[in-house]
């Protein structure tokens, strides 16, 4: 199949329907939280998850989700209902009976094989009529679905497309939640880890904010330079290697960081690096390292894992670009350690108490200038997510919420400790990326 083949490639929508909990559970509602409202002018998060299929025709397995779905919305039921607004205009998600719950889409690409996708180290651009809600702000889900699940006939497997309200959840609970599904489609009577869905304890500040339509959001740039989008594989020696490298010099005593570098944090050095060289920055330009950190942990009292919403803030981190460049790699590893070390409970609850006072509702880009925006973990087990019929052959974010310095990072799909690091670049600098051998890691 040839690239041009691939690029016209013919998704054919076959029907929509929708899945509900599977019994009646009544009204309920749960005001949106400070952590949750700063994404309603991002867009849908897109995730797509590619299969082999088993013995199963897909008429079967698509029955088979569907039934699985209607399970387990009984205990993550938010996802089958809707932003709300109360009297006040503060946010909140709402389920009633009555509502559609999550919206489904069977559609076939006879065309596409499994193989174009998984042998496919460019973006998912030429692939992104597998998933839904493309360039849909979460602003909308006031009167779409939540969720929104594509199941497309491929020519030998099914492609699963996901679209996530990102204002209900992060990547924590999302994958929280799918595992929940997978699990009761493999025969398990329940799910071993239940929600805790009282976001409220995280934080209970009502907020009002003056949004109700798409044209309330923030406008995103409309002339934007030509972007790529691309995966590098960092196989188990690799990230060795470059965890060792910047580790040779230890943090030295009285900087506050006297533990190693972490895996993530040196290669998140690796990359923010090789990104400020392919960019050929001037040395006084800035440039911005973010993080969405997972603060479960960090916040006061700590909530549970399962805690479902948002509980993530954007940490960042600057400097100028000659400064980074002239410096050894860990330089920038201190940066990002010290950074993330300083986001504890207190830094948390004055970022709020300042959000609070003066809400801002940020395009899905205020990142930063020049950034580096690292999203997703590879500590979530995408690969673990398994239907019945086998783990998922590729697991990629969709084109929403991607802008120039995106990066998010799976888990290398065999289980070792290898990282697939999935970055949009501007297409010059990303041309640049493709041949800087340091950082592909070849001598």
């Amino acid at each position: 199949m040839t690239k041009e083949e691939i690029a016209t490639t013919n998704v054919n929508i076959l029907k929509k329907s929708n899945v509900k909990p599977q019994k009646p559970l009544g009204k309920k509602e749960c005001q949106l939280v400070t952590f949750d409202l700063p994404y309603l002018a991002f867009y849908y998060n897109q995730k797509l998850m590619v299969y082999k299929l088993g013995a199963e025709s897909f008429e079967e397995t698509v029955e088979k989700l569907k039934d699985g779905l209607a399970l387990v919305l009984e205990d993550f039921y938010q996802l089958a209902g809707k932003l709300g607004k109360d009297d006040e205009g503060v946010f909140k998600v709402e389920y009633d009976d009555d509502m559609d719950g999550v919206e489904v889409i069977v559609a076939e690409a006879q065309e596409i094989q499994v193989a174009n996708l998984t042998n496919h180290q460019e973006g998912i651009k030429k692939f992104q009529d597998l998933i839904p809600y493309n360039k849909i702000l979460n602003l909308e889900g006031l009167h779409r679905p939540l969720l929104a699940v594509q199941l497309t006939k491929l020519k030998d497997g099914l492609a699963m497309g996901l679209a996530f309200n990102h204002a209900v959840l992060d990547g924590t609970s999302t994958w929280h939640f799918m595992t929940s599904w997978a699990q009761l489609c493999s025969g398990a009577t329940s799910i071993s880890v239940p929600p805790f869905l009282e976001r409220t304890k995280a934080r209970d500040t009502r907020v009002k904010l003056n949004l109700s339509k798409p044209s309330d959001a923030p406008e995103h740039a409309k002339s934007d330079p030509p972007m790529r989008d691309r995966v590098f594989k960092f196989s188990e020696s690799a990230i060795d290697q470059i965890k060792s490298k910047v580790n040779t010099n230890p943090p030295e005593e009285g900087t506050n960081n006297t533990s190693s570098f972490s895996t993530f944090q040196s290669l998140s050095a690796h990359v923010w690096l090789a990104v400020t060289r392919a960019r050929q920055l001037k040395p006084e330009e800035y440039t911005v390292y973010t993080v969405f950190a997972d603060c479960r942990k960090r916040v006061d009292p700590p909530m549970p894992e399962s805690y479902f919403g948002n509980l993530i803030q954007a940490i960042f981190t600057v400097t100028a670009a000659g400064l980074l460049l002239s410096n050894p790699i860990e330089f920038a590893a201190g940066m990002i350690q010290q950074a993330i070390a300083k986001h504890d409970a207190k830094a948390i609850e004055e970022r709020n108490k300042e959000w609070e006072s003066s809400p801002k509702i940020f395009a899905y880009k205020d990142a930063g200038v020049n950034c580096v925006a690292v999203g997703s973990s590879p500590r979530f087990k995408v690969y673990e997510v398994d239907f019945g019929w086998g783990k998922a052959e590729i697991v990629r974010s969709g084109l929403n919420n991607r802008f120039d310095g995106m990066v998010y990072l799976y888990p290398e799909k065999n289980g070792g400790r290898g990282i697939d690091v999935e970055i949009s670049l501007e297409a010059n600098a990303m041309e640049r990326l493709e041949k800087d051998k340091e950082f592909l890691m070849e001598a």
